[in-house]
């Protein structure tokens, strides 16, 4: 049962509290805090597995990229061959990356084991969107992932080309992870990533329904979800 009028104790571990919520969960997550680091469960190996350090990412991740890369080439495909099925690799992960956002992360959920769910999986990261521990994907999860996504494009590719699209998937979402990183705790001096880490603080502070790239704003031009400008919502 959802108790009524529930609320969360913000000094207490918050995964197992936030499903009491029912329909106002969605609200509530969307309401950002900015400063304090939550506690999520009471155990501390619970705990501890779901912070990450930013630099974990490519540590882990781009020795496995440069594997996969090299067995590419050790299969007869050239230099020239490699780079662009690279380039396909991470273009198609900005797809998946809009689309994960976009679909599973911002899924409306009002059950106890829904907004729990959804409270590990990215809710978290929008009400403590400052956590600096919690804006990286855990590598364990990744691992689990990278399972499917590596039997899908051994189906639609062939066995010489499959390391080369794989390695670029996987590099496209270590940049991912990293870019994410940056947006939050980077203070950017240059237009372009002062522009990306507006467009993306945006989504967390004043639209969180629009602006579901990270690395890029492509696909929500292309599927209509950029967020108006600020003159834009004056004027209506």
């Amino acid at each position: 049962m959802v108790a009524q009028g529930f609320t969360v104790d913000l000094d207490k571990p918050l995964v197992f509290q936030v499903g009491h919520l029912g329909e106002a969960y969605q609200d509530w997550v969307h309401l950002p805090i900015v400063g304090k680091e939550p506690r999520f469960f009471e155990n501390d190996i619970l705990e501890f597995l779901t912070k990450n350090d930013w630099w974990v990412i490519p540590l882990i991740w781009l020795p496995v990229v440069g594997w996969s890369l090299s067995r590419a080439l050790s299969m007869g495909n050239s230099i020239s061959q490699l780079l662009m099925m690279v380039a396909i690799g991470i273009f198609a992960w900005t797809l998946l990356e809009y689309t994960l956002h976009r679909f599973l992360f911002h899924i409306k959920t009002k059950s106890y084991w829904g907004n729990t769910l959804h409270y590990l999986l990215h809710g978290c990261h929008h009400k403590h969107p400052m956590d600096g521990l919690r804006l990286v994907f855990p590598p364990a999860a990744t691992a689990v992932l990278l399972v499917p996504f590596w039997n899908l494009i051994k189906l639609m590719s062939t066995p010489s080309t499959a390391p080369a699209f794989f390695g670029g998937g996987l590099l496209g979402y270590v940049m991912y992870d990293v870019t994410h990183y940056y947006l939050h705790h980077g203070q950017p001096s240059s237009k372009v990533p002062k522009a990306l880490k507006k467009y993306h603080l945006n989504h967390h502070f004043r639209i969180q329904n629009k602006g579901f790239g990270i690395t890029s704003s492509l696909w929500d031009k292309i599927f209509g979800t950029l967020p108006p400008s600020k003159q834009a919502q004056k004027s209506r």
